[in-house]
């Protein structure tokens, strides 16, 4: 049934474009389409403007504007990354990662183990979601070619210490990658002091269209091509170049910069007000990550002896959008690899719903998922076949959200 109002709480998955992108795009579908590589003024012209969006981007990282490259999304800045790092270092097989990457990092480390005799370590987390550095440096090697860790995770929002990685890496001579698709915008980043080698970002997380992203690669990292072909991007990228969503990206990239306080301030009361709603009005829930430092807008929380598709379906009945983890996961029924990772106990796990908010969400839409959301729990409960008589905590979890 088609809802008057949808409540978009997936902003992790991919956010609403901005009118302000649209409109900075427009000109390129229609008037301004020539080639940038072309010798000509008309194309000439487009360049110009692939310039600014290229200051755009490197503005809202803290870098220089020859440090940024374009891509097709964060998945091909995240490959292009790790692969670049291993063919600077044909002789070195191992690599550093996390054991709750997203998928762009986690199955390219899996091709490298699987058909190409790489070593990979993947790095625990604590119950909180948490890596600890003293583990990384115990699993770094004179073979270590790169170390590749995400600055915040998709599903829990949980910020990890990419600074002080950098600069255990640099201080190995070891190339150190960040999946920052989730951080940026969100958080600061200010890559101008970084010993961060090489950073990915993606466009629809900030407002800007699918299928455009970035990759820093900081001046003087040696650096292999993914795609090849023609000399576009200075060589670094072949491939003409996108050039009305890389205009986009530009104008996302100035917004989000703009936007920083109010993702911390705004964004982060809305997401606050719904964590403390769902904890107030529905027993023996638990907040993934809870006790760790976390993104202003990603909520994660598990209700027990749930199935978490079941809370969806029911949720988007009600015109009300979230996730149950990771977009590029989300066909699978299996436990998020995240919360297992976290040691969440299955009858939790099965029941983890994502909720991630942008500058464009309201507390009305926050207040529609309170309204909502105890009544769907106490049905589903009330017909889950492990509820009855089973106690609603398993020993592995922390009993401070238990009401």
């Amino acid at each position: 049934m088609k809802k008057e109002k949808v409540v978009y709480l997936d902003n992790n998955a991919t956010t609403k474009v901005a009118e302000e992108v649209v409109c900075e795009m427009q000109p390129f579908f229609t008037e301004l389409y020539g080639n940038p590589s072309s010798m000509h003024y008309f194309g000439g012209r487009v360049q110009e403007y692939l310039d600014i969006a290229r200051l755009r981007v490197a503005n809202l990282l803290g870098a220089k504007p020859e440090e940024i490259i374009f891509t097709s999304c964060g998945t091909e800045s995240d490959s292009t990354a790790i692969l670049s790092a291993i063919k600077a270092n044909p002789e070195k097989k191992h690599i550093i990662t996390t054991s709750v990457e997203h998928p762009g990092v986690l199955n390219v480390c899996k091709y490298l183990e699987s058909s190409k005799s790489y070593k990979i370590t993947y790095l625990s987390v604590d119950k909180e979601g948490r890596i600890n550095l003293d583990e990384l440096k115990g699993a770094i090697n004179e073979h270590t070619a790169i170390i590749s860790i995400m600055w915040a995770n998709n599903e829990t929002g949980v910020i990890f210490p990419v600074e002080e990685a950098a600069k255990i890496a640099a201080s190995r001579n070891i190339l150190f990658h960040t999946d920052a698709v989730q951080a940026t915008g969100k958080i600061p980043i200010d890559l101008k002091n970084s010993k961060i080698d090489m950073l990915s970002i993606s466009g629809h997380k900030i407002h800007a269209p699918k299928g455009i992203g970035a990759l820093y690669i900081k001046k003087g990292t040696m650096f292999s091509p993914f795609l090849l072909g023609g000399h576009q991007e200075k060589g670094r990228r072949a491939g003409t170049e996108n050039v009305p969503y890389i205009v986009g990206l530009g104008m996302a990239a100035e917004l989000a910069e703009k936007n920083l306080k109010k993702e911390n301030s705004y964004v982060k009361k809305l997401r606050d007000k719904l964590e403390k709603g769902i904890i107030k009005t529905i027993e023996n829930v638990r907040v993934n990550g809870g006790g760790a430092e976390r993104l202003p807008n990603s909520l994660n929380i598990s209700f027990e002896y749930v199935e978490g598709e079941s809370i969806l379906i029911f949720l988007s009945e009600k015109g009300i959008c979230a996730s149950s983890g990771s977009a590029c996961t989300s066909g699978s029924l299996d436990p998020s690899h995240v919360l297992l990772a976290m040691r969440v106990p299955l009858t939790f796990a099965h029941g983890s719903i994502r909720f991630s908010f942008s500058v464009y969400n309201t507390e009305e839409d926050v207040d529609a998922v309170i309204k909502e959301l105890p009544e769907i729990i106490k049905k589903l409960r009330v017909i889950s076949p492990f509820a009855e008589g089973k106690p609603l905590f398993g020993e592995e979890c922390s009993v401070e959200h238990k009401h």
